[in-house]
């Protein structure tokens, strides 16, 4: 083996800082997780070993406003204690320094006899503490708590963050069934209940695909659906309609199989479909002629294409514009609150496109990608 070689093995790792700052950024590492889903006993107890190993300190506590949540190292004989702490910290609202006084112990050799207490805000809001314990006090371990104690706040702020992002995808959901539901759950009972003197066998199959489509349309859970998962749901949706309308009602899908797994937003699709049948062929004066709803599905490599068209009234395109902008006033079916989610979800590049004019019918597009962080079914 040259010199040149063996220099390379000792220094490939690089300089004891370098290995330093990789040690430090493997403990954020593993000590992120946790935090991201909140401040928890739960978390806490994941993540306090870490964040002690960030701070190389003999013990450590995570809190909220009011107790210990975890504590990890020795001398946990101080943690009855740590309350009164945290009100001190907390009524300053900066980070403080405890000496012997304020912790009291009658073990000997206990490494716990100094403390640094910063504390963890969250929007503006304290909502716990870090709690370094050290058997002296130092300038650094005072400086290195603050500074952790802000990185582990931003991690909570991150969780709380995704948590209003659910909370709101879920308020969007719920704003999107309340404008659906009312129309078509009065329509398709209408439409059930005409045959159940003549043709019970058939109002027992639409009951069957009524109450699938209302089980999907109510699901609590997951803010992400498949294609096909959603496509069946407008199966059924359309079957009901057609019972409603007869042969005037003609539907045309074309799919293609590769785009069915794609995951896609829950309840994206299916709007679409209502608002061609309810803005599009119910709009034609009478609904005497016959309609047509096209839904095709199209692989287009790295992206997937969906396109909803009917060959009914259409519409004003100022009035879609005002829809898609989030206009309440306007009676178009979830068209904006399908347009927000998709945006919201993909980016900008990804809103809804509406080709339409009174008289010529509407075409919406859709277009997901096939694979996107952070989206699954």
């Amino acid at each position: 083996m040259t010199p040149l070689s063996r220099m390379w093995r000792r220094t490939r790792l690089g300089s004891e800082a370098d290995r330093a700052t990789f040690r430090t950024l493997h403990q954020a590492s593993l000590a992120s997780p946790a935090l991201r889903e909140g401040l928890t006993a739960d978390s806490a107890e994941r993540s306090a070993r870490h964040l002690r190993a960030l701070l190389g300190t003999p013990a450590l506590a995570l809190t909220d406003t009011a107790g210990v949540l975890a504590w990890d190292g020795s001398a946990d004989h101080h943690a009855a204690g740590v309350p009164n702490l945290i009100a001190q910290t907390l009524e300053r609202g900066r980070t403080r320094s405890f000496g012997r006084v304020d912790l009291p112990c009658e073990f000997t050799g206990c490494e716990a006899r100094t403390a640094v207490v910063s504390p963890l805000v969250v929007e503006e809001r304290m909502v716990g503490t870090l709690a370094a314990f050290a058997p002296i006090p130092t300038a650094g371990l005072a400086r290195a708590t603050e500074e952790v104690a802000t990185w582990v706040s931003g991690q909570l702020s991150l969780a709380e963050l995704d948590l209003s992002r659910a909370r709101l995808a879920e308020a969007e959901v719920r704003a999107l069934r309340a404008q659906i539901s009312p129309h078509f759950i009065y329509n398709s009972l209408g439409a059930i209940a005409s045959f159940v003197r003549t043709d019970p066998d058939r109002a027992r199959e639409l009951l069957l695909e009524f109450a699938d489509f209302t089980r999907y349309s109510f699901r609590r859970h997951g803010e992400y659906t498949t294609l096909a998962e959603e496509l069946r749901s407008i199966e059924r949706y359309l079957l009901l309609e057609q019972a409603r309308f007869g042969d005037r009602l003609q539907v045309r899908l074309s799919i293609a199989p590769e785009v069915l797994p794609v995951a896609v937003p829950f309840l994206c699709i299916q709007p679409l479909v209502e608002n061609a049948v309810r803005h599009g062929l119910e709009g034609v004066a009478g609904f005497a002629d016959v309609g047509h709803i096209t839904i095709t599905a199209l692989d287009r490599g790295q992206e997937c294409v969906i396109e909803v068209e009917d060959d009914g009234a259409g519409e004003d395109p100022e009035r879609v514009r005002r829809s898609l902008a989030g206009d309440a006033s306007l009676d178009s079916v979830g068209l904006g609150n399908v347009d927000a989610r998709l945006r919201t979800s993909y980016g900008d590049d990804y809103g809804l496109v509406v080709e339409t004019a009174p008289g010529a019918g509407t075409k919406v597009i859709v277009r997901v990608p096939k694979f996107a962080a952070g989206v699954s079914a």
